[in-house]
């Protein structure tokens, strides 16, 4: 596929352009909208695009269309039309959060498991954002007008550790263009610890390979063709090895959903907890020492933490490095697992 480079962000909306490749001849036009890797990242579902579409806010060959099952020709140029979303007004929570730095610009938070970054459907409420309204009352100066915190990362709701909002339009403009660049020519560090299943056989390594949604489990992401996917990039390194299982060191090159996750189960190393990507070994923890077995049966998540943050204040320009400790549930399973 070739993807016609129109996208547009502005007031009205976002508006996406592609042009279908000589191996989609033949597919229906919400399906192959749903494959577009930008859409994935946009986050819009098939029924939402299904949706879409039926609204006449899809045009193909220039004219709109509203039949999901439409039939596409090599060629064909599709634009998709994205509203805005109606206004949304998380209320503020109080939520007890761990603050690692704060100042008018910009706050970084140590995440805990369990919390959801932003309010979406099926968590509406109980988010970071809600606690963050709560927490920056009057010091939020707001994001495109509205008092909100800039959401420029995101780590998932079972993962912990450190990620970075901006309180301010000026910060979440700086932060923004330093996560897109994702540390190529600006400075920008994002390391994870995971414990995965086994143990790689080289010392370190780097995996390259593009990430797109499932094609059949939409929930999930998984390594597709370039024509599917975004590229994705993760350099790993063996901190640990416990024969069962290793500690890796993770450094993002670039910052896709589920991308550790992915890439370690892709070459052979899930996540240790990940029901997910893992579920292949769970018969593995049957077969670990009592101790082990107990620290992984409790975890009840992945065992993925963002230890290291350092970026380039967007404001200041002070070079800002933090580190997070292991929580309480990833530390007794390390533990564990030097028990071995």
């Amino acid at each position: 596929m070739t993807v016609d480079e129109i996208q547009q962000n502005d007031a009205e909306g976002e508006r996406f352009g592609f042009v279908v490749g000589e191996g989609e001849t033949g597919a229906r036009l919400d399906r192959f909208l749903a494959e577009r890797p930008e859409l994935v990242e946009a986050h819009l579902s098939r029924s939402r695009i299904k949706a879409l579409i039926e609204e006449g806010r899809v045009s193909l060959r220039g004219a709109a269309v509203s039949d999901p099952a439409k039939k596409l020709l090599a060629g064909d140029a599709v634009t998709l039309d994205v509203p805005p979303p109606a206004p949304a007004e998380p209320q503020a929570e109080d939520i007890a959060l761990n603050v690692v730095h704060e100042d008018a610009h910009l706050i970084v938070i140590d995440k805990p498991a369990g919390l959801v970054v932003h309010p979406a459907s099926g968590h509406e409420s109980g988010t970071l954002v809600n606690a963050l309204i709560a927490h920056c009352g009057e010091s939020l100066s707001g994001v495109g007008g509205v008092k909100k915190p800039g959401i420029v990362h995101r780590i998932d709701k079972d993962t912990t550790g450190l990620l970075v909002v901006a309180k301010t339009d000026a910060a979440h403009h700086g932060l923004s263009a330093l996560f897109a660049d994702h540390g190529r020519t600006l400075s920008l560090t994002r390391e994870y610890l995971a414990f995965v299943w086994g143990v790689p056989d080289r010392a370190h390594g780097t995996i390259e390979t593009y990430l797109g949604r499932h094609s059949i489990q939409r929930e999930r992401m998984a390594v597709v063709s370039e024509s599917r996917g975004r590229e994705a990039i993760t350099h790993w390194e063996k901190i640990a090895d416990y024969g069962v299982a290793s500690l890796i060191r993770c450094q993002l090159e670039t910052g896709r959903t589920h991308q550790i996750r992915v890439h370690m189960a892709h070459i052979g190393h899930p996540l240790i907890g990940d029901s997910t990507y893992g579920a292949g070994f769970k018969t593995k923890v049957a077969k670990l020492p009592e101790a082990a077995r107990a620290a992984v049966e409790k975890l009840g998540r992945q065992a993925l933490h963002a230890a290291t943050l350092g970026f380039e204040h967007p404001i200041t320009g002070e070079e800002m490095m933090f580190e997070s400790e292991l929580p309480q549930d990833l530390a007794a399973l390390m533990a564990a697992l030097e028990e071995i």
